[in-house]
């Protein structure tokens, strides 16, 4: 695994350092300064910063604003890859797909600590909450009923928009995984394995019995999948920016770090799983106007013409795929004593495996 310094420099030093090699990409803009990158209030798998750019144009000054992204400290994943993600949005611009414009890569840790990328902000829009969950705190929650069921339904329609793009066309066969095996299934499974004992083999960590049965049952009923699309890999509508009216058009799709090729319903039963542990999982009651699971499905079914057939199965899987970052987010905040020792990150994936596969007829 790739490490990185444990903290970016202070904030004067990290801007004087991208000032400078800002200036070196763009020489023909004079008097070039940068304001302070100040850190996203949200996301924990990529270190997000907004900061403005300001230069003088034709002796008026003009100025943008851009976003800055690293790894952070200590990746969630053990194959973390700054560039395949900008690879990914890049491989986007121009689609129907909106995402945010990419300007630069730089590999070389030396130049602020890390490796980075540049990328257009998008102003003017709103997202959901993350914590606290959508359903009692920020925009899905102060929406109307119609409102909040617009936000879903916009989210399963970006599902769809991103199911429906050529990969191959686009250049995307860069995300297979062929060192994991044969079929795009396989290599999941074995590529989940391979970062389940990743993460338990950090300091600290407990055998974890229910995630090794997990993908043992994954491996015991795998499935040939009808169609293989790019799959987003984080599909919630958190990552999605919306206008700010009654329509909630969506602006921006954000978020690509563990896009892959697979079986698209695996992103349907992500959403689905994210909105369990919003909801169920928390003893939350989801706010009014949220379709149901089954409107959801029938949905997604009515956009892209295929019959969602293995959305328990799939939904193992995103349990599974989310208890790799928790397992190093609440070791992170095990160190920083911002929660007790004894504390269960992935009970609720536990939970929800054991349900799943105790009912899918599957056992």
């Amino acid at each position: 695994m790739t490490t990185y310094t444990p903290e970016l420099p202070p904030l004067p030093e990290l801007t004087k350092r991208l000032a400078d090699w800002l200036r070196e990409q763009l020489p023909e803009r004079h008097i070039l300064t940068v304001s302070e990158p100040q850190p996203a209030e949200r996301g924990m798998s990529t270190d997000t910063r907004h900061f403005t750019l300001t230069w003088q144009e034709n002796g008026e000054r003009s100025s943008e604003r851009l976003v800055l992204r690293c790894p952070p400290a200590s990746p969630l994943f053990p194959d973390y890859d700054l560039a395949r993600q900008f690879d990914v949005m890049r491989a986007l611009a121009g689609t129907p797909l909106p995402v945010p414009g990419t300007r630069w890569l730089e590999p070389d840790p030396s130049v602020i600590g890390r490796p980075f990328y540049v990328m257009d902000e998008i102003p003017g829009c709103v997202t959901a909450s993350d914590f606290p969950t959508y359903h009692v705190h920020g925009t899905y929650f102060e929406a109307t009923p119609e409102g909040r069921k617009t936000m879903w339904r916009r989210c399963v329609e970006t599902l769809a928009e991103v199911h429906a793009l050529d990969w191959q066309q686009l250049g995307l066969s860069f995300l297979a995984r062929p060192d994991y095996g044969e079929g795009e299934l396989n290599q999941q499974i074995n590529y989940l394995e391979h970062c389940l004992h990743w993460a338990l083999s950090q300091e600290g960590e407990q055998p974890q019995p229910v995630l090794e049965q997990a993908v043992a049952w994954l491996r015991a009923h795998r499935y040939t999948s009808e169609r293989i699309t790019l799959c987003w890999g984080d599909a919630r509508m958190s990552n999605i920016l919306y206008a700010p009216t009654a329509d909630f058009e969506v602006r921006a799709v954000l978020d690509w770090e563990v896009a892959f090729l697979g079986d698209p319903e695996s992103d349907l039963a992500w959403m689905l799983f994210l909105d369990w542990m919003n909801t169920t999982a928390g003893g939350i009651t989801p706010a009014a106007g949220t379709p149901t699971r089954e409107e959801t499905v029938r949905h997604y079914e009515d956009l892209t013409g295929l019959q969602v057939r293995h959305l328990p199965y799939n939904e193992v899987l995103a349990a599974l795929l989310l208890a790799v970052p928790l397992l190093g987010i609440t070791r992170r905040m095990r160190a920083q004593g911002q929660i007790p020792p004894e504390a269960d990150p992935v009970r609720h994936c536990c939970q929800r495996i054991t349900e799943v596969i105790g009912t899918a007829g599957l056992t």
